[in-house]
């Protein structure tokens, strides 16, 4: 496996650190998920939508070692030092300034370790006025913008999925593996800070210049979009399809040779997308008028054979029946203490190995070993679950 011989400790919760590290294991990384005893990850507790377990958990979480310790004793954060003394990375989301009080931050652990990647997870960065603030994916979209050109006219709303989760866990991810490459050149380990904030603030680049340089608010389009027309979904006969032409090529094609309008193709009021954009409500009128007279199968057979951009207007039951991951086989079993369940296979796909896709762990299911790897005995471990510092 790609990463096979690393070992990577997270002290993690939620959706952000555990998304890294979850790649990092179907990498090939051995990843021992640092868990509160009795509780654990509070992501656990979010649905029993997967026989029991939750849909969160049991998306982020495959393939690691579940290890529940009692953080406030002594003798369990002895346990994690340890730990993480044998490991390559050690990734935190704690609140800002937690680790360090449990003497878990970074200047602490590298003095002795200097070869250590060490990555912080947070919310809004190490410092600046919102350094403190609760930081859920939905107030960091708000607070960077995404919300604002998100929705439609009338609302504002969230994505529909983590994005600043989503987008905190693949710089993570990136910085970790650029680390461990730097690591294998010089030796140096790193000291990585990954703020939710920074990465959706990143990724709104192309709207924020837009702001920036021609003092434009980019609008909340639907499904539409602020500079390309026709972009929208359109009725058939019998549904919606979504139209995605973005030059003047494509709109020639659509018009002349799938709606079987040639008149309009060269038609100086629609010819260019600039004229199309200012004419929006006429060309979504005049598109819609021809993707009536077929069906949605019809008519997405006939743009696919043009080459016109286009889509079926799926809901998640069509994600999980479409013949793009039916077809090329992309489902597998992954193991859970309640049994099996459907997965897809990672999307970093090496032509040469198919990455692993580990069981995901009951709470403390592997706190027995994760010790006896650090050389306590029988007796100890059962003292250790006696005072409940461990389970």
């Amino acid at each position: 496996m790609p990463l096979e011989g690393i070992t990577v400790v997270s002290l993690e919760q939620a959706v952000a650190a555990p998304l890294a590290t979850r790649h990092l294991a179907d990498l090939g990384a051995r990843v021992v998920k640092v868990e509160r005893v009795g509780d654990g990850d509070f992501a656990r507790a979010y649905d029993g939508a997967v026989h029991g377990l939750a849909a969160h958990f049991v998306w982020l979480n495959r393939g690691k070692e579940s290890f529940a310790v009692d953080l406030k004793a002594t003798a369990g954060i002895d346990a994690v030092k340890s730990l993480i003394r044998g490991a390559d990375v050690f990734v935190q989301n704690l609140a800002p300034g937690a680790a360090e009080r449990l003497g878990l931050g970074a200047d602490d652990l590298r003095a002795d370790q200097p070869e250590l990647v060490v990555v912080n997870m947070s919310g809004y960065g190490t410092d600046g006025p919102m350094r403190d603030r609760k930081a859920y994916d939905l107030l960091v979209q708000s607070e960077t913008g995404l919300c604002s050109i998100t929705g439609t006219p009338e609302t504002a709303v969230k994505t529909g999925i983590p994005t600043s989760d989503i987008a905190a866990g693949m710089y993570a991810l990136t910085s970790i593996q650029a680390a461990l490459l730097r690591r294998h050149r010089t030796g140096a380990g790193a000291t990585i800070d990954v703020s939710m904030f920074d990465a959706t603030a990143e990724w709104l680049g192309y709207p924020m210049y837009l702001q920036m340089y021609q003092d434009r608010q980019v609008p909340r389009m639907g499904l539409s979009h602020t500079s390309i027309a026709p972009y929208d979904k359109y009725p058939t006969a019998d549904g919606e399809i979504l139209i995605g032409v973005q030059n003047d090529r494509g709109w020639r094609t659509l018009v002349a040779d799938v709606l079987g309008m040639p008149e309009f193709a060269d038609d100086p009021r629609y010819a260019t997308n600039l004229e199309r954009v200012r004419r929006r409500e006429e060309v979504d009128a005049l598109v819609a008028k021809g993707t009536k007279q077929f069906t949605n199968a019809d008519l997405d057979a006939k743009l696919a054979a043009s080459g016109v951009p286009a889509a079926q207007l799926r809901d998640l039951r069509g994600l999980i029946d479409h013949p793009q991951l039916g077809t090329r086989d992309r489902w597998r079993e992954v193991q859970t203490e309640v049994g099996p369940v459907r997965g897809i296979l990672p999307p970093m796909n090496f032509r040469d190995v198919e990455l692993p896709m580990g069981a995901v762990p009951g709470l403390g299911q592997h706190t027995d070993a994760v010790l006896a790897d650090l050389g306590l005995t029988d007796e100890q471990i059962a003292g250790l679950k006696r005072a409940g510092i461990v389970g």
